[in-house]
């Protein structure tokens, strides 16, 4: 592969001035690449599309264009909008690179993740080593959930997380290049070859298990998800979702985990693994209020995430509110077939 074609698609919603400092970036770390930039504005509605496409006209940046989206579908249906648009000859990548409004890649962190799956011809998705505004590593490689890793995750006791190590969604930050289960989507590029076998991010998912979804379809068909943290990419995270500030679980993510389960493991997993997640919250809340431990979950979240899915299990399920701003009122009674 020569001079394999690249396309990167920044994904914005509601953060034109952090997304114009991602696109500089991009753009920095395109230089010299075969390369070239989509903007996606997710249906921000305020004004964003337009703030873009000014600056990037302003720019005069050959091979940069501004899309809309037309409606928010989500992550995955807002990067697929950048995806399905291809270059702008009309002609299809050999590898895709997604990147967040708030996410600034180093001047060699595109090349580097090109390079490897350009070496590795059965790695199909890279990932970047994700920092925080201090210079923190954030944690961003992990394993498929599983029954296991929902106890492990809930439960919150040592000699458990001990016994079920190999289970544990979250894995240890590596400091080399390795395999892994799959990673988050803040820096990824990904084979178009793969995209074409496996397809592109599933649009049911509104928000979160998309990329793990992703990842484990590529794993079934023979692929590998490797991280690199030689492509360095800093981060600061939460910006759209204003996930830092929930005071409780939004109604979306509960749907994508409980779907997540549903369609990789079927239904009768997708219920062990809420009654091991139920289970190991009930112990971890005895123990936190013997020992006066703090708040670990956002306030009500056994309750919501166990009617959520009980309601599913009878064809119901609470009143959706899928948004990018989660709101404290999105549970509710069940309403709505699932």
């Amino acid at each position: 592969m020569s001079d394999p074609r690249l396309l990167a698609v920044l994904l914005n919603f509601r953060t034109p001035d952090m997304c114009k400092r991602a696109a500089e970036t991009a753009v920095a770390a395109l230089d010299g690449l075969n390369g070239e930039l989509v903007i996606v504005d997710n249906d921000s509605g305020d004004g964003s599309y337009e703030i873009l496409r000014d600056y990037v006209r302003a720019q005069d940046w050959p091979h940069v264009r501004v899309v809309a989206s037309g409606h928010n579908g989500g992550f995955g249906a807002g990067n697929n909008v950048g995806i399905h648009a291809g270059l702008s000859n009309g002609s299809a990548p050999d590898f895709v690179y997604i990147l967040n409004s708030d996410a600034f890649p180093e001047p060699d962190a595109i090349r580097v993740l090109r390079d490897w799956l350009i070496a590795h011809p059965m790695a199909g998705i890279a990932g970047s080593r994700i920092y925080g505004e201090d210079g923190a590593p954030h944690v961003t490689t992990f394993r498929f959930p599983s029954v296991a890793g929902e106890f492990e995750h809930a439960i919150r006791f040592g000699p458990v997380s001990r016994a079920l190590r190999n289970s544990r969604v979250p894995m240890e930050i590596p400091d080399h290049a390795m395999p892994v289960n799959w990673l988050a989507g803040a820096s990824m590029m990904m084979r178009r070859e793969m995209l074409d076998r496996i397809g592109v991010f599933d649009e049911t998912f509104f928000l979160y298990f998309e990329e793990t979804d992703l990842c484990l379809r590529a794993a079934r068909d023979g692929w590998d998800t490797w991280y690199l943290p030689q492509s360095r990419v800093m981060h600061i995270g939460s910006v759209s979702t204003g996930m830092r500030k929930w005071d409780r679980i939004p109604q979306y993510w509960l749907d994508s985990r409980l779907y997540y389960f549903m369609k990789n493991h079927g239904r009768l997993y997708a219920a062990l693994a809420t009654l091991a997640h139920v289970g190991g919250g009930v112990l971890w809340r005895l123990r936190r209020v013997i020992q006066r431990k703090p708040h670990a979950d956002p306030p009500h979240f056994l309750g919501d995430l166990l009617k959520h899915d009980v309601c599913a299990a009878f064809g119901r399920r609470p009143t959706k509110g899928a948004t990018p701003a989660p709101r404290s009122d999105q549970q509710g009674d069940c309403h709505d077939p699932l």
